[in-house]
């Protein structure tokens, strides 16, 4: 393969997400640099790179950690991100990243936007893109403004919150808006910017995405439209397992596409859809800016190696043509999918049940991760058999 040697990728992050990014890249003779605070993280454990601890992964501590690594680079090196911590820390500091690393970002004020669900959701509809309906909620006061919407609703924070995280769900499906008032009560001593959302008919199988490298001009260097199987929890989590969407590629793509450039994006992106089971129709539910998806992974698996094609777009590298893949692949996190398999009564998704399962965490040539997991699935069961 024709590369030029010497420029690496560097991966903030070292979670499932990070692994993948670490193997779609490794796999493929990439010098790669993994960066996370906890050393026996998933991707920290990858036998894919060298290996640094940073202090931190986010704000000041980030920065000044790229750019004293960056004092060992002959020229500038490809910076994946794997969180929206992260990104938040990079942008804002762009200017002084721009001469060690490569990372291509929309304006600051867009990038801002797009990361806020409320901000999407009006960047959306001035687009004339398909979203629900959407209220962002602040203050009690604001709790007047759900007498518009048709329940049910998604009750969700506005932005990534880690505070949020360690003590709440990622979103709550809510039946009335008094179910919002009394949540809005327990959520808003730690966050008080949320929007309600309304829901969209069908079930998690009925989630899409595309994951999408977007060059100059409104570019497509690699484009991916895949599906969720299950979520954890159902209804309002992430992705517990997923897989290729080939009937909706180009249909998604271009949807996507067109959005992006509307709105002037630029980089590594994707959006989530829901399938509305009433009348077919896509609805946007919120994009991912500036950094991989938890299951970018899934892209690699059927061909399509969006971080390879991204590095190659930016080290000015010919493209490569997607492999071909005859079966589609599954990705899976392997427990949430049980806990979402358990808690849905065993129902088999019938439209991937033919297709290959690939453990997020197990690699024939790259087992560490798994073998980690495993110890510590172990150690949680004889905690809880003590």
């Amino acid at each position: 393969m024709n590369r030029k040697p010497g420029i690496p990728a560097v991966i903030v992050g070292g979670g499932l997400n990070a692994l993948g990014i670490v193997r779609s890249l490794g796999g493929r003779g990439i010098p790669l640099i993994v960066a996370d605070t906890d050393a026996m993280s998933p991707a920290m454990r990858s036998r894919h790179g060298q290996k640094k601890v940073f202090p931190s992964l986010e704000g000041d501590s980030l920065v000044d950690s790229l750019l004293d690594l960056a004092k060992n680079f002959s020229a500038p090196a490809v910076l994946f991100l794997t969180e929206e911590k992260g990104v938040n820390a990079v942008s804002a500091q762009r200017d002084r990243l721009a001469d060690a690393y490569s990372i291509r970002l929309p304006e600051q004020e867009r990038l801002m936007q797009l990361m806020h669900k409320q901000g999407f959701s009006e960047l959306a509809e001035a687009c004339n893109a398909p979203v629900p309906k959407t209220v962002r909620i602040q203050k009690t006061e604001d709790l007047a403004l759900l007498d518009g919407l048709r329940f049910p609703c998604v009750f969700k924070p506005g932005k990534k919150d880690y505070a949020y995280g360690a003590r709440f769900q990622k979103a709550y499906k809510v039946a009335s808006p008094s179910e919002v008032a009394a949540l809005f009560a327990q959520i808003q001593p730690v966050l008080s910017d949320m929007v309600v959302q309304q829901w969209i008919e069908g079930d998690d199988s009925e989630i899409y995405f595309c994951l999408q490298y977007i060059g100059m001009d409104n570019e497509i260097a690699s484009s991916f439209v895949g599906r969720k199987i299950r979520s954890w929890p159902p209804r309002i989590g992430g992705t517990a397992s997923c897989t290729a969407a080939w009937e909706f590629q180009a249909q998604l793509t271009e949807i996507t596409r067109v959005f992006f450039r509307d709105v002037g994006f630029t980089g590594m992106g994707s959006m989530e859809y829901k399938r509305d089971i009433r009348d077919g129709q896509f609805y946007m539910i919120e994009p991912t800016v500036a950094r991989t998806d938890f299951q970018e992974e899934v892209a690699t698996l059927n061909g399509v190696n969006i971080p390879l094609a991204a590095y190659r777009y930016e080290t000015r590298l010919p493209a490569l043509p997607r492999k071909s893949v005859p079966i589609s692949r599954i990705w899976r996190d392997p427990q949430a999918d049980r806990w979402s398999f358990e808690e849905g009564q065993g129902k088999v998704d019938e439209r991937s049940a033919s297709q290959k399962v690939c453990d997020a965490y197990l690699r024939w040539n790259d087992p560490v991760p798994w073998i980690d997991f495993m110890l510590q699935r172990l150690a949680s069961r004889l905690r809880r058999s003590n």
